[in-house]
């Protein structure tokens, strides 16, 4: 299977200071053709314009990730952290057995671009926790490099759920594989730019869903930034 979701067709909404796409249903947007993706329950692409943000609100049985492409994202919570996130940077929170937090545009003059993912989790009752690093492009260029797994590997954020995410920097021409055992299954999301996967070019805000493929192929076209979720 490969299913291209895309970009154009995701839900919108626009609340003046957030500009936000659903590539699942999410909040007033529902459509149950588009309720996830084996453990991916949410993407969202949003866009805060400056000072303004999400109040404190909670979330419960969630792993959490952020990933900021331009701009700052002020992140607060109920746990006692607080942190600003830059690009490279990944942050995930554990809303377990109950959270509540805000995240906000950390600038007064600029917009800030990012995507909010979420991810069930293969355990329940976990202890709300947070984790956040930091991953030079040049540890991603031209390569999947993972920055999230369930067991914390090669210096990754560490997930409570059955699932790795890579990320990758792709020019024109640079390419790179990511293997997948069978039985397993890919979500690619093109975070900007333009890229093959498997052969077919894709645009930004594109998602594309794979399985009974023995490998996820990227290439870039022009400039991409691609974030690959292996998934049971």
């Amino acid at each position: 299977m490969f299913d291209i979701r895309k970009a154009a067709e995701r839900g919108h909404e626009n609340h003046g200071w957030l500009d936000s796409r659903h590539t699942f249903s999410f909040a007033d947007y529902y459509d149950p053709r588009f309720m996830g993706f084996r453990a991916l329950r949410v993407i969202n692409e949003d866009r805060v314009e400056p000072g303004r943000g999400f109040g404190a609100h909670g979330h419960r049985e969630m792993e959490i990730i952020s990933y900021v492409l331009s701009g700052a994202l002020r992140h607060d919570d109920s746990t006692g952290t607080g942190s600003v996130i830059e690009p490279g940077d990944v942050q995930r929170m554990s809303a377990g057995t109950g959270v509540r937090h805000s995240e906000r545009n950390a600038s007064t003059t600029e917009g800030v671009h990012f995507y909010q993912i979420w991810l069930m989790p293969s355990e329940p009752g976990v202890p709300p926790s947070y984790e956040q690093k930091r991953f030079p492009s040049q540890e991603k260029r031209g390569v999947l490099r993972v920055v999230a797994s369930p067991d914390g590997r090669d210096g990754s954020v560490s997930l409570h759920a059955d699932a790795s995410l890579y990320a990758g920097l792709f020019e024109a021409g640079e390419k790179a594989a990511l293997e997948l055992t069978p039985g397993r299954h890919a979500w690619v999301q093109l975070a900007r730019g333009r890229a093959r996967v498997n052969g077919q070019q894709v645009e930004a805000g594109d998602g594309v869903a794979l399985a009974d493929e023995p490998r996820v192929e990227i290439e870039g076209v022009e400039s991409a930034e691609v974030l690959v979720f292996e998934l049971a």
